[in-house]
């Protein structure tokens, strides 16, 4: 069953990654997806743009829509929102996938790099989340899905990287406070975070290149399990932090084994869990 089919979903950061993951898993239902995000034209360090991924969506058999964003800019978030409307007729279902990493201590943190994590990761998360509301609301089973952190206190999750990891929570402080506060419009608010890590740029540029994404899963345990969570029912499933394997022994799967790049390998631990 297509259980996607015809919805419609706004997807940030979506040209690549784990945002790209999910509007593909989304697509082959027959979804409608915005792709919102920066990349316009190929970037020389990082795969994919709005037009490439598009191109993957609608071979996957779902229609895409490139909207060139910089969602720290209110004016081209709105803009990117009306153009999804007036192409697709709404949003069903809103994803605050993009973020900035920068894996620094305090000293060594730029405080123009603090700005970007801020603006992007927090103030991007609310800005869609707001100007995607109205349009919500109106959906038969709304669906907002951060892609962030369990929140978790423990100084370790902060010490080597206080910025970042401030950034990041900050988007589970929006789920847990949007959560309470649209449950009267039966809009679902949740944050999903990987167990272990995935092979992403940012692994790759960041954390170690090769050696460190050959012990990752693929981006589509992600997407998998961020289906699972957007089709389930807005009003019964909200306020929630889940961790991708937990969503799948919610739905009885427990072998996870497909989803590793390297067959066997020793999987890296994801920050924050």
């Amino acid at each position: 069953m297509s259980q996607l089919r015809g919805k419609t979903l706004f997807i940030t950061g979506a040209s690549r990654g784990i945002g790209l993951a999910i509007a593909l898993r989304a697509a082959r239902d027959g979804a409608n997806i915005a792709v919102v995000a920066k990349t316009d034209t190929p970037h020389p360090r990082l795969p994919g743009t709005v037009h490439t991924a598009v191109a993957e969506i609608e071979a996957a058999g779902g229609r895409g829509l490139a909207c060139v964003t910089d969602i720290r800019q209110e004016e081209q978030v709105q803009a990117a929102v009306e153009q999804t409307v007036s192409t697709f007729g709404g949003i069903d279902i809103l994803v605050n996938n993009a973020s900035a990493i920068q894996l620094t201590g305090t000293i060594e943190t730029e405080l123009k790099r603090f700005d970007l994590m801020q603006a992007v990761n927090v103030r991007g998360t609310f800005a869609c989340s707001k100007l995607c509301i109205p349009h919500l609301e109106r959906s038969p089973n709304p669906h907002i899905l951060n892609i962030s952190p369990p929140l978790n206190l423990q100084p370790h999750w902060f010490q080597n990287h206080v910025a970042y990891s401030i950034s990041k929570y900050g988007m589970s402080l929006c789920v847990l406070g949007m959560a309470a506060e649209l449950a009267p419009l039966g809009i679902a608010v949740n944050a999903l975070w990987p167990r272990t890590a995935i092979a992403t740029a940012a692994v790759q540029n960041l954390l170690g290149g090769e050696q460190a994404v050959s012990r990752c899963r693929r981006p589509e345990i992600m997407a998998d399990a961020a289906y699972a969570i957007l089709v389930r029912d807005s009003r019964s499933q909200t306020g929630r932090f889940f961790i991708d394997d937990e969503v799948f022994a919610d739905e009885g799967i427990t072998d996870l084994s497909p989803y590793a790049v390297t067959p066997g390998a020793d999987l890296l631990p994801d920050f924050f869990v």
